[in-house]
Order: C-alpha cells, then sequence, then structure tokens
C-alpha cells in the first residue's frame, strides 16, 4: 500500500525520522556514519534545505531542517545521494534504508526546541556517549555548520 500523501512540504520546518533496512546497524562504520554527514553537509551547502540539528545513530537519523525544495524532495537527495555513494565508494552491496521516513511539522519554538533535545539526547540516552557534544555524528559537536531556526517560529528578542 503506498504512503498517503504529505500536500505541500515546502517552506516549513520539520523532525525527521529514517532507520536503516530491518534496522541494521549500519552507521557503526565510522566510513559509512562519515559518508553520511559528508553528504546531509554537500545538499545543505548547496542550499537544498537549511540543516538546524542532526543525529546519526547506528540504525535511524534524526534531522531538523526546513527544506527550500518539498522535504521529500531533500529526504531523496539525502537518502538517494547516500545510497549511491556507498555502493559506488564502499563497495557496499545491500539495501540501506527502510522505505518511506517519519516527519512531523515543527509548529511553534516550543517543538522545535524539544526536538532539538531530543536529537541531541539520543546518543546519551543509547550510551553512545556520555555527552552529545562528544559524540562524533550529532550537530551538537563543535564545527558542524548549522542554520538557525525559522524566523516564523522565533519570538521576537530571542536567539535559538
Amino acid at each position: 500500500m503506498a504512503a498517503p500523501p504529505r500536500g505541500n512540504t515546502g517552506h516549513g520546518c520539520y523532525f525527521v525520522t529514517a532507520s536503516t533496512y530491518q534496522k541494521r546497524s549500519l552507521f557503526q562504520s565510522e566510513r559509512m556514519a562519515n559518508l553520511f554527514v559528508e553528504v546531509l553537509a554537500h545538499y545543505r551547502a548547496q542550499g537544498k534545505y537549511l540543516l538546524h540539528e542532526f543525529v546519526l545513530m547506528p540504525d535511524h537519523f534524526h534531522l531538523l531542517l526546513s527544506p527550500t525544495l518539498t522535504l521529500e524532495r531533500a529526504l531523496q537527495l539525502i537518502k538517494g545521494s547516500f545510497s549511491f555513494r556507498a555502493k559506488k565508494e564502499l563497495g557496499f552491496g545491500g539495501e540501506i534504508w527502510q522505505t518511506s521516513f517519519y516527519d512531523r511539522r515543527v509548529r511553534d519554538i516550543g517543538e522545535y526546541c524539544a526536538f532539538r533535545e531530543y536529537i541531541r539526547a539520543n546518543p546519551v540516552k543509547k550510551r553512545l556517549a556520555v555527552t552529545a557534544e562528544q559524540y562524533p555524528y550529532c550537530s551538537a559537536q563543535m564545527g558542524n555548520e548549522l542554520d538557525e531556526a525559522p524566523q516564523r517560529l522565533k519570538p521576537l528578542n530571542a536567539s535559538v
């Protein structure tokens, strides 16, 4: 059965989750994980989306992003490009992703902050790091270029 259409998904901010095929821990490999983060940064730099937060777990990822086209296109670029490059550059031969993804439109700054905290707490909760800043595949780590929260979510005189 096909997934129902999402409607117009451009110009919003979304919390997104996608899982690996059969929840396999593909991203325990440093090469696979680094390639995924590289793909995220590549399409952000091309202006395909604004990337607010992310975490890459061994068998799934969470993003907080604002697509510049549609959410579907942004995820197609991320998942499709990663799959193509993993097979070509790393010689990976199997299925990578579960079909589709879960998304939730962020309605206000309270939800935005709650999703950001959830993303940052994920590797700590799973005991992959003591703090989010210590986890190498999380936006909390220094050096990751991120975009600010969308202005429509921010109260006047707030920085998030």
